[in-house]
């Protein structure tokens, strides 16, 4: 899970696939902490990302850092407890000017079941289950 943290944070941007109906759906996202000894990721609820997510928690996440690829297969959690979207914010301290642990619009999700897989042209693919 920290091999996992390290790379999105290294890549800085990491790509969020949902579903939405029938459609796939991808966006950008960017934080990735470990909290309490899970990996959360955070978005807010009046996104369709967190419609979406609240429909169908199965979510893929891939990442590039300039030289290795991840790809991360996992079904999504919501924490309701403030202190872990506390915990996330002072993590991220640029989001406090669009979000508050006690807005109610905050989400943070830990990934559950997650398979990762880290791959490169030049190294054996790394599996981590977590």
């Amino acid at each position: 899970m920290q091999q996992v943290r390290a790379f999105l944070h290294k890549a800085g941007v990491y790509f969020l696939a949902t579903v939405d109906g029938d459609q796939p759906e991808v966006r950008p996202f960017g934080t990735a902490e470990i909290i309490e000894g899970k990996l959360y990721i955070q978005t807010g609820h009046v996104k369709k990302v967190a419609k979406q997510i609240a429909a169908n928690p199965k979510v893929a996440i891939c990442a590039y850092d300039g030289e290795r690829w991840l790809r991360v297969k996992a079904t999504l959690v919501e924490d309701p407890r403030v202190e872990v979207k506390k915990a996330m914010l002072d993590a991220n301290p640029g989001l406090r000017s669009m979000y508050d642990e006690n807005d109610g619009n905050t989400a943070v999700y830990f990934l559950k079941d997650a398979k990762a897989t880290i791959s490169s042209f030049t190294a054996a693919p790394i599996e981590i289950d977590f």
